[in-house]
């Protein structure tokens, strides 16, 4: 079982030192969140609130994630990244090639996308994407992504993107895993049929267990049931060893975590703050699913 911890809501300023105490730790990794923008006029509905809007301020920062990887791999050595998630199919296909590559080679191959379609029309519309083919384009983007790394001269030739024969460098040394996020069954077909893995939210056990089970059933009507694959979502349980070795026997790779969630007073200044909960958590809890 692997342990990650997210940068949501995280003050900007703290996210290098903490992910410096993670690393030190002994986690696994770090995923980062995305969004562009908040618009003053936002029109398009939130999808996980009753009010269909967004339970955040308008004033949230949302640091780059390929900016933000980028750093956090500079200042630690062992410590993987990734997203939860990327809306990647807003932005042009070789410019997501490029900074996922370089963000791989830059911080030795411990990177991996998560990728998903996202719900903020007004994100594409002003990165100039088209916003209905959004989940089509990825399915897309996936395959093409995996092409644009390859190395030496590459092209695409497909419905949504065509790329001429071109070198586009640095490319990664070794393959970056792909995963999908998403709950709608699109989004766990996208996942079970063209990606490394899927990334869900926050869920009580008999909810995370049933994502579990569908993409499992999933890959196997694919033919994909004997290839490796993670899962990668949170349990809204209280944290306990056993609780994970159960969440790993029924497929669950890896879970998000925040150890300092009700203990570290976000609205202090001092960012050690974090560092006796997320040492507690893995004494208590990560040595202990490992032993």
């Amino acid at each position: 079982m692997q342990f990650w911890s997210g940068t949501l809501f995280m003050k900007t300023s703290e996210i290098l030192p903490v992910a410096r105490m993670l690393d030190e730790a002994g986690y696994d990794g770090m995923v980062c969140a995305d969004h562009l923008i908040y618009p003053r006029n936002l029109a398009s509905p939130y999808p996980d609130h009753p009010s269909g809007r967004p339970p955040w301020p308008p004033e949230t920062a949302w640091p780059d994630c390929w900016v933000q990887i980028g750093a956090m791999a500079a200042v630690t050595s062992r410590l993987r990244f990734s997203n939860a998630v990327y809306i990647a199919p807003a932005r042009p296909l070789l410019e997501v090639a490029k900074q996922v590559a370089t963000a791989a080679v830059l911080s030795g191959d411990r990177v991996s996308l998560a990728v998903g379609v996202g719900w903020m029309r007004e994100e594409y519309e002003q990165l100039g994407q088209d916003f209905a083919t959004r989940g089509k384009r990825l399915n897309e983007m996936i395959p093409a992504l995996r092409a644009m790394w390859a190395g030496g001269w590459v092209s695409w030739s497909g419905e949504h993107y065509q790329v001429p024969e071109m070198m586009i460098e640095p490319h990664p040394e070794a393959p970056v895993p792909i995963l999908c996020g998403g709950e709608s069954d699109a989004a766990l077909r996208r996942a079970a049929r063209l990606c490394d893995g899927w990334v869900g939210y926050a869920y009580g056990w008999d909810e995370a267990a049933s994502y579990a089970r569908r993409l499992t059933e999933l890959r196997r009507e694919y033919g994909r049931d004997g290839e490796p694959f993670d899962i990668m979502l949170a349990l809204m349980e209280p944290p306990t060893p056993d609780l994970y070795k159960r969440a790993e026997e029924i497929g669950v790779t890896a879970v998000m975590c925040s150890p300092w969630w009700g203990e570290a007073d976000t609205s202090g200044t001092d960012v050690e703050r974090y560092r006796e909960p997320i040492e507690r958590f893995a004494e208590n809890i990560i040595e202990k699913v490992r032993t």
